[in-house]
């Protein structure tokens, strides 16, 4: 079964800063679902039962930031117990430089939540801890799902390109 993670924060730095939501995509050849934690269920143990028959996760910028804050927060190593790809580097390899967002733009890959960034994350976590903006958070939920779900077809667009070059 193939994992594909995204992990959304309060910050960019791990000492002071947390994780708001861990995103998964799960995906085998019977089924594909979508698992999110949320704050407090944020943990190890929720952590590694979400990932509980993974083979391979997949992220982008994971190496440089999604891993090593989870590992920072929760104490768990990703690469250690799982094969790990971070797409970052294989769009690198075909010339595709930036974010996740303007790789997509780049590919064609579409989202219904159209310029929503890092930024709004932290402030959409913030609307909903300081005033239960539910709405937030289900924009916040909303835009990790896509994050996880495009990071599929984005592994997809990337294998075809690979092709096109044989």
């Amino acid at each position: 079964m193939d994992a594909y993670l995204d992990i959304e924060t309060t910050g960019l730095s791990a000492g002071p800063d947390s994780i708001t939501v861990v995103g998964i995509f799960l995906v085998d050849e019977l089924e594909t679902r979508v698992v999110q934690l949320v704050g407090s269920d944020i943990t190890e143990d929720n952590l590694l039962a979400a990932l509980s028959g993974v083979d391979t996760v997949y992220t982008y910028n994971g190496s440089r930031f999604d891993l090593p804050f989870i590992q920072s927060v929760l104490g768990t190593n990703i690469e250690a117990l799982f094969d790990h790809r971070d797409l970052m580097y294989d769009c690198w390899s075909c010339n595709l430089k930036g974010g996740l967002k303007r790789v997509e733009v780049m590919l064609n890959i579409s989202r219904e939540l159209q310029g929503l960034n890092g930024l709004d994350a932290v402030l959409l976590w913030q609307r909903y801890v300081n005033h239960n903006d539910k709405h937030a958070l289900d924009t916040l939920l909303h835009y990790n799902k896509e994050d996880v779900v495009n990071l599929k077809t984005l592994r997809e667009k990337l294998e075809d390109i690979a092709w096109d070059r044989f």
